[in-house]
């Protein structure tokens, strides 16, 4: 039973759990904001959430060599509680309840989702070592807010501008997520595009990103003024803050988490809008 525990415990650090349960919880609020029933926004959490659980465990399975190779104490896998067979297994079992999961959405639905997942996928296996690394990001997030849209009754792609706003905070989160471990992806050949463009511009770059998208959800959407106005400063903050954690403790978690966070406000104004 304790090694149960311990396998269970490092399957679950090892799923990514902040991301996993953000990008789900996000799905679900914006799957009841764009007007479905709680049984099927809870089926879009579902879904997501196992589409998200094969993407992190898929990241660290494919990664196992390069974490050993620089010693990520942070990764299960380097300390030794779980093996790259166990993730692998872990991952496939995920994508598996995943597609099911995203059938019972309606075809519409699951068409959108698997290819966002596979995107995702796509990213881990090859795409974050080349010039392309944030075009999965794009991909992924800006057909998310469709998967709920898709799975309603009447069925439609998300608007525009909000699909929009979601690659945004797509690509400006992954930028964000990468920079505390730039030199240990150089040091074993992912080279993506953050680590072309450099730390301060990788850093500015997001900020620039992430206040766009909500800016334009607090401009598109139907929410009071006052309410976007302070939205869009609470973002200013965290995003600066965000660069400035990158720039001066370049091992820092900070810029990720400002960046989940202004993602978190700009699915408010949505749900709100």
């Amino acid at each position: 039973m304790p090694r149960t525990r311990a396998l269970v415990r490092a399957l679950v650090l090892a799923s990514h759990p902040g991301p996993t349960a953000a990008v789900s919880m996000f799905a679900f609020a914006y799957a009841l904001g764009a007007g479905a029933g709680v049984p099927l926004a809870a089926l879009v959490l579902v879904a997501v959430m196992a589409g998200q659980l094969s993407v992190g465990w898929s990241n660290d399975w494919i990664d196992a060599g390069r974490d050993l190779a620089v010693g990520r104490a942070d990764k299960p896998v380097v300390t030794g509680a779980v093996s790259p067979p166990a993730l692998r297994a872990a991952a496939l079992l995920a994508a598996g309840a995943c597609i099911a999961l995203s059938l019972a959405l309606g075809p519409a639905a699951a068409v959108v989702h698997l290819v966002a997942v596979a995107s995702a996928w796509a990213y881990n296996a090859r795409l974050k070592s080349t010039v392309w690394s944030w075009a999965p990001y794009a991909l992924s997030f800006g057909l998310l807010p469709s998967v709920a849209t898709l799975a309603l009754p009447d069925p439609v792609p998300a608007p525009a501008w909000t699909t929009a706003a979601a690659a945004l905070l797509g690509v400006g989160a992954h930028l964000a997520n990468v920079l505390p471990d730039l030199a240990d992806d150089a040091a074993t050949g992912v080279v993506g595009l953050p680590h072309r463009l450099g730390r301060r511009a990788t850093s500015l770059l997001s900020v620039a990103l992430l206040l766009v998208a909500t800016t334009i959800v607090a401009v598109a959407s139907s929410v009071p003024v006052v309410l976007a106005v302070v939205a869009v400063l609470a973002a200013v903050v965290l995003a600066l803050s965000g660069a400035l954690a990158a720039l001066t403790r370049p091992a820092s978690r900070w810029p990720f988490l400002a960046a989940i966070l202004v993602a978190a406000l700009t699915v408010v104004l949505l749900v709100v809008g």
